[in-house]
């Protein structure tokens, strides 16, 4: 299927998902934790019982991070949320997947993307990483840069995913918040434009541990790492 086509189908399930929140009553953002996949909802659950983890310093902007969200949602705005590492390869999508379950889950309105600075693909460490953590993944093209279809349960549309620069479609043009999620793409968009918010949530890239025996455990740590950081975020949101 070519990449267009794709791109459309993408912008129609994220008007879908849009539309959807609008109805969903008091909570704003869907049927919550019943949409998500039981292992999903398990894994959040775990995540929750680990907020006290979470070091002062970055807990800080996690709450400048939720207040952004609860001011736009108070506005009755959903607010467009954009992941950034450099190659929009590991870290990026994994924040925009788990920003996705976590909002469902506590009843938030947000849409979840994620870009680069660069085009590389999607790595099939992460991809394997979240799918351990109960998320369904399917590829559906086999070119360079795969595109694939990621699910956090059967009541949330679907995400299209594959590597991409922060501007590029179907990502928002402007009026988003960007999350830099790895130093090395903060250093290197002093400005992100369109952005009118912006938050450094970096941590440790997981590539450093590819092709050792350390390798999925790097992985599993970093995905857990970024599902409680999001998880916080739209509890303290959802207040």
């Amino acid at each position: 299927m070519a990449r267009g086509v794709l791109l459309c189908v993408a912008c129609v399930a994220a008007g879908l998902a849009w539309l959807g929140s609008l109805g969903a009553g008091s909570e704003g953002g869907g049927p919550g934790a019943d949409a998500l996949y039981p292992k999903v909802r398990e894994y959040l659950d775990q995540r929750a019982g680990e907020f006290g983890q979470i070091e002062p310093e970055r807990r800080e902007v996690l709450d400048q991070f939720a207040a952004f969200i609860r001011e736009q949602n108070a506005k009755g705005q959903t607010p467009k949320l954009v992941f950034i590492c450099t190659h929009n390869s590991r870290r990026s999508h994994m924040g925009q997947v788990w920003a996705t379950a976590a909002a469902k889950m506590c009843g938030v309105k947000v849409a979840a993307y994620s870009g680069g600075t660069e085009v590389t693909k999607f790595n099939p460490r992460a991809v394997a990483a979240l799918e351990r953590a109960g998320v369904h993944i399917e590829q559906t093209t086999d070119d360079e840069d795969p595109v694939y279809h990621v699910k956090v349960g059967e009541g949330v549309p679907s995400l299209t995913c594959f590597s991409k620069k922060y501007g590029d479609p179907p990502n928002p043009k402007h009026d988003f918040a960007a999350i830099m999620t790895c130093d090395q793409a903060d250093a290197q968009c002093p400005v992100v434009q369109g952005a009118i918010a912006r938050f450094h949530t970096g941590s440790v890239d997981p590539k450093a541990a590819d092709g050792t025996k350390d390798e999925q455990k790097a992985y599993d740590e970093r995905c857990a790492q970024i599902a409680r950081e999001v998880l916080y975020v739209m509890k303290e949101a959802g207040k």
